[in-house]
Order: structure tokens, then sequence, then C-alpha cells
């Protein structure tokens, strides 16, 4: 996950949230900015584990056929 430093540029942008979101977290003294980043990381990261999933899908597929007809390769040299 994409780890922000306090060293970064930041930049203000305008974004509508559930109000009631806004009430909690003030209520809970959670910093809005910093919970707004953390979750544009984690989507940032998750989209870009999906699309590496997609692009590298066939070889993937294929690494795990192979292992199923052939079994693991170098599996005699493990000692567990």
């Amino acid at each position: 996950m994409l780890q922000s430093t306090g060293k970064s540029k930041r930049k203000s942008v305008n974004t509508s949230i559930d109000s009631r979101l806004i009430e909690e977290a003030k209520a809970l003294g959670i910093n809005m900015s910093r919970a707004a980043e953390q979750g544009i990381a984690k989507a940032i990261s998750a989209e870009k584990t999906r699309r590496w999933q997609e692009e590298n899908k066939q070889a993937l597929e294929s690494s795990n056929d192979y292992v199923k007809r052939n079994g693991l390769p170098l599996a005699k040299y493990r000692l567990f």
C-alpha cells in the first residue's frame, strides 16, 4: 500500500462526503484528511492488484495448469 511521508506535497481538494460520516469522524477525533488519504491509497493498491491479476491471468492459469498436470517443479528437493 502507498505510504504517505511527511515530506510529500499536499494538495487541497473539494469532495462530497456523507454528512453522517463527517459528524461521526469529528466526534471520534478522526483526522479526515489522513483517513481519506489512507482510503484512497487502499483503493489505489486494490485497483493496481486487480489490474495486475487481470493482465497476468493467462500466465497464472498456465502455471497453475502445469502444476496440476506435472506437480511442483523441484518438489523432490523439498525438505518439508
